[in-house]
């Protein structure tokens, strides 16, 4: 397998945009992601577009992707449209390095862009109901719930067994919620960009017991690009070196047993790359909700079961701390349109190895991880993927 890099990486703002649609902000971030890397639309040989839910909020499916891009400069060549759930962006950089690791291109873009956003709010919780088995929900008989998506319901029965094996309390997610958006407000990206105290999120609308509005990720419209090339291409073309050294995608075991996706996707990631939980010095992870960024602390090695809750109150995971985790505003404050939130990882990550991250900067970043998962099966998610990037070979 050759060594694959990050070659150009774009992005929208992420928000409620109502009168913006899918091509609109997938043309924004593919620009973006041209002018960064300095390749031309002619170079790319493949294209993976991610969209998760666009069939059933605008009504386009099939091609997806074609629609989207059909005014710029990958016409005419292979377009690959992909769709995993929250985990459809991740899935299409997975993608994307494969073609270029295999040396079946030299050039690939990962693209992603969701418009989620309708005069109809219930059009949009619908649609994020589609990302479990329907006929689990008719099983068990999960009713679609009047204001909210059905995962925040799934991820506050997680927050609560979690609570009763840690210690773990409600003020604890409020601070994910503090920390999260501390960090939006150094990011020009993010959709969140205004601090929140504690009691502010603990006073905000409960949503689901004990999520409160400001613990769960909002509804947005985005895009993210971004460009890999082999390093013999980034050689010539000057690109800035930061290596793509492992990328693992797996799905659920039968009946969402465990291990969990996550787990198992950080594992093969560390495998691969030859590093531990150790080694990583800034990550970006799937908080959908803010339990769920606590418990990922500890499904990817960051901490001992049970113990994630230290790291988040010794200000470890913050901004300026050891391993700043979601140093982005993550998906609680940078927004999450489905489709463009696994590449918006990556180059939130790209921008601390390249140490272009300003005031969120890990200083003396290497290696950094991000991990995205998508639906549910069972008792886990439906597929997790987690890439390690490095600023070195």
């Amino acid at each position: 397998m050759r060594q694959v890099v990050v070659a150009g990486i774009g992005q929208t703002v992420f928000g409620k945009f109502l009168h913006r649609g899918v091509r609109s902000l997938a043309e924004e971030a593919l620009s973006s992601a041209i002018a960064d890397s300095g390749i031309g639309y002619e170079q790319i040989d493949v294209t993976y577009f991610a969209n998760a839910l666009s069939g059933l909020v605008t009504g386009q499916e099939t091609i997806r992707g074609q629609v989207a891009l059909r005014n710029t400069g990958v016409m005419g060549r292979p377009i690959i449209n992909v769709d995993n759930a929250c985990a459809s962006g991740s899935t299409a950089f997975h993608l994307a390095w494969l073609s270029v690791a295999s040396g079946q291109a030299d050039v690939a873009l990962a693209i992603g862009a969701e418009k989620l956003t309708h005069e109809d709010k219930s059009v949009t919780f619908g649609a994020f109901a589609s990302g479990v088995d329907v006929e689990e929900r008719a099983r068990l008989q999960m009713e679609a719930p009047q204001g909210h998506s059905v995962f925040m319901d799934i991820y506050a029965e997680r927050a609560r067994r979690y609570m009763e094996f840690s210690g773990a309390t409600p003020k604890d997610f409020a601070l994910v919620c503090v920390k999260s958006r501390q960090a939006a407000s150094m990011n020009e990206w993010a959709q969140f960009r205004s601090p929140v105290t504690v009691d502010e999120v603990l006073g905000s609308r409960m949503i689901s017991a004990p999520l409160t509005l400001n613990m769960c990720s909002p509804i947005a419209d985005g895009a993210a690009a971004a460009i890999l090339v082999s390093e013999e291409f980034a050689q010539r073309a000057g690109a800035p070196h930061v290596y793509v050294k492992a990328c693992a995608l797996v799905s659920a075991n039968k009946d969402g047993l465990g291990p969990t996706c996550a787990e198992r996707a950080a594992k093969a990631a560390y495998d691969t790359a030859g590093l531990g939980p150790e080694d990583i010095h800034v990550a970006e992870v799937h908080d959908a909700s803010a339990a769920a960024e606590i418990m990922l602390y500890e499904r990817l090695g960051f901490a001992a079961p049970g113990r994630g809750v230290s790291l988040l109150r010794a200000g470890d995971t913050s901004v300026g701390g050891r391993l700043p985790v979601n140093p982005g505003g993550g998906l609680l404050s940078r927004g999450h349109p489905v489709g463009a939130t696994g590449i918006a990882q990556i180059i939130e990550l790209t921008t601390h190895l390249r140490g272009t991250a300003g005031a969120r900067q890990r200083e003396g970043a290497k290696a950094a991880l991000a991990e995205c998962s998508g639906g549910q099966l069972g008792a886990d998610s439906a597929l997790a993927a987690a890439t390690i990037l490095t600023n070195f070979k």
